[in-house]
């Protein structure tokens, strides 16, 4: 019998933003490759949801708020030595530029860089990652695709790949890989949230996509597994684009 490459058997990960959306679709991925996964997320009642769709026994759910550092030492101080941490908890927010507002600003980066930056140094700091572990963050490809009214969103995603290509340096001596996943539009509630985005316009703005969809959660879920498994252990310091095939957003 042939040995499945993308196994995560035998390995205890840590997804946050965990209560619907890409995080929910990767912790359920996780699940159905062997993994134990540890959920985290705001919402108790949506975290529940998720933990009782996952895969095999002894997973857990640990509420937590990541901009409250409170919450953050709390969370780190419940888990086990991890073996990957998916990185998904975030907000949208657009706001055209001549109106943002400094609120606007501390939310989203607070939300979307500060958040992850803050819980992985906690991992670190308190010895939570095992040697030859993996960290992926979910960032964007608004990093790079400008589009009106999106200049805080773009701009945490791209502090947050600037850091992760930094932090993959600094962890390679103990074989902790740390890689980015960059989607284009995918239908999550953050998209269904967006004001300046109709169902109408939806449907119209999917046609231009090579692929002529939008994402869906699982298949940047199922990137991320690879990202996670043992197949990617030559693999940091990179961001990898999954879109469709769109050159824009």
């Amino acid at each position: 019998m042939i040995e499945n490459p993308f196994s995560l058997s035998g390995k205890t990960i840590l997804v946050t933003g965990a209560s619907s959306g890409i995080g929910r679709a990767i912790a359920i991925a996780c699940t159905q490759m062997g993994a134990s996964v540890i959920l985290t997320g705001r919402n108790v009642q949506r975290l529940n949801e998720t933990l009782t769709g996952l895969m095999g026994e002894g997973h857990q759910a640990i509420p937590a708020d990541l901009t409250d550092g409170d919450q953050v030492e709390a969370l780190v101080s419940q888990l086990p030595k991890l073996d990957g941490v998916s990185h998904n908890a975030g907000i949208s927010l657009r706001v055209p530029c001549n109106s943002i507002e400094n609120d606007d600003y501390q939310a989203v980066m607070k939300a979307n860089f500060e958040a992850p930056m803050s819980l992985q140094t906690a991992l670190l700091s308190h010895k939570r990652m095992n040697r030859d572990a993996s960290i992926v963050f979910m960032a964007s490809k608004a990093a790079d695709f400008p589009s009106v009214g999106n200049a805080l969103y773009s701009a945490s995603k791209g502090a947050l790949i600037s850091y992760a290509k930094v932090l993959a340096l600094e962890l390679a001596p103990r074989n902790i890989r740390v890689n980015c996943v960059c989607p284009a539009m995918v239908l999550t509630p953050l998209v269904a949230c967006d004001a300046l985005i109709g169902q109408d316009d939806v449907a119209d703005l999917q046609k231009k996509y090579p692929l002529k969809r939008y994402g869906q959660p699982d298949d940047v879920a199922y990137l991320a597994v690879y990202l996670l498994s043992n197949v990617s252990t030559w693999m940091t310091g990179v961001s990898v684009d999954i879109t469709g095939g769109a050159k824009e957003l």
